[in-house]
């Protein structure tokens, strides 16, 4: 009996039929992009540059997501075997991607809110909390109510007089005295990447406090190394460019908060040292490590549904992917600077998607969507992001697009 064809199988057959080098065009649309036949035939006569927003699913992750259920149906009770290799599964990719020096410092979560919540919850006396006006709402709105509630002393950072936070500004405000430091690597609307990283890190702990970098813009666009940058914790998921869909989420822990010191009141049965033995010791008994930070019965069917985009980019490589992305973002940047419209991207100082700067970004992006270009705004700044599916050919439509629909001034 011939063993069955895995979603890793494949997509690692698909990759290395690439070969090694630069990814090119050609290549990725006679190996790759097979693998995206379903989302490719829907979307056949529009071209969806909102991959910074929602990432493009791979046919196997409805295979993946069916293996999950699968198992529900076959075994009941019994699935919990296979649901809980799974997520194992997720957690060590995920820490592969950021480079963590364990799988358990990976803490499944449903959003990347989530996680910030279960940091916030872990001071027993209210914080002096520090954040930039650009995290994105997600975690905005929280850090505002627990301000409200008065469970946070909140300092904002705002930006510079061209839109992007600087560093200096940021360590300006931790001062002397921080105890959470809340800082995006890849600013959600302007794509600016936060220079200087290491200074920050390095602020918020003399200051005695702890860092929360959120790389939900990051992780999967440029090479990630939490633990290089030393930050105490990371949050994100694989809605974007891990193209897993929502709910697939994490919050990274350090391994120096994994030794039973740093409780949090989100918690579970699932934290629990032995939680189907059912004891009820008081104080409860936590799990070691990251299972600590474990919550409820969690959801599992996210764990497959992420597996095939966390595979693609693992087996493509994220340096790879990067400099493809480089090029074609500068591709798009100089079409589009050609039919006199001012674009931002291309550069390493910026995530994986261009901008355009203009009050009417959302008109805008009404316009183009009605022109067949798929595409987002947040506030002012008009956001496309091709990707590894993008062509040249739609480049150049796009592009087209955008000058075709721009803003008319009287």
């Amino acid at each position: 009996m011939s063993t069955p064809v895995t979603t890793v199988d494949r997509i690692e057959a698909a990759v290395a039929a690439l070969g090694d080098g630069p990814l090119t065009e050609s290549a990725l649309q006679r190996h790759v992009a097979p693998l995206f036949a379903r989302v490719r035939a829907a979307w056949c006569d529009r071209v969806y540059l909102a991959n910074h927003s929602l990432g493009r699913p791979l046919d196997a992750t409805d295979d993946d997501v069916r293996e999950g259920m699968a198992a529900w149906y076959a075994h009941l009770g019994g699935a919990w075997d296979a649901w809980e290799a799974e997520m194992q599964a997720y957690r060590a990719r995920i820490a592969r991607l950021l480079g963590a020096p364990r799988a358990d410092c990976v803490v499944p979560k449903t959003s990347a809110g989530q996680g910030l919540r279960a940091i916030l919850n872990t001071y027993d006396t209210v914080p002096r909390v520090v954040a930039t006006r650009g995290e994105f709402d997600s975690l905005d709105v929280i850090l505002r109510e627990y301000v409200r509630r008065g469970r946070i002393a909140l300092t904002l950072v705002e930006p510079g007089a061209d839109g992007a936070f600087a560093s200096d500004a940021i360590v300006a405000a931790i001062g002397a005295r921080a105890d959470l430091v809340v800082v995006s690597q890849v600013v959600f609307n302007t794509g600016q990447r936060i220079a200087d990283l290491p200074m920050i890190v390095a602020a918020a702990h003399a200051a005695g406090g702890r860092i929360l970098l959120d790389v939900y813009h990051s992780l999967a666009v440029f090479p990630v190394d939490v633990a290089a940058l030393d930050v105490d914790f990371a949050v994100g998921g694989a809605y974007k460019y891990l193209r897993g869909g929502p709910g697939a989420c994490f919050l990274y822990l350090h391994p120096r908060h994994l030794d039973g010191s740093l409780r949090t009141l989100d918690t579970g049965w699932f934290a629990k040292r032995d939680p189907f033995a059912y004891l009820r010791p008081d104080p409860p008994e936590y799990a070691r490590g990251g299972d600590a930070f474990l919550e409820s019965t969690p959801p599992v069917l996210p764990f497959y549904q992420a597996r095939a985009g966390q595979v693609l980019a693992l087996a493509l490589g994220v340096p790879r992917i990067r400099e493809h992305s480089l090029a074609l973002q500068r591709r798009l940047v100089g079409l589009v600077n050609e039919q006199a419209v001012s674009v931002a991207g291309g550069t390493d100082d910026r995530g994986a998607f261009v901008t355009i700067t203009d009050p009417d970004a959302e008109g805008w992006s009404v316009r183009l969507r009605a022109a067949g270009v798929w595409t987002d705004a947040r506030g002012p700044h008009l956001r496309l992001c091709p990707d590894i599916l993008t062509t040249d050919a739609e480049i150049a439509q796009a592009a087209a697009a955008v000058a075709a629909t721009r803003p008319r001034r009287e």
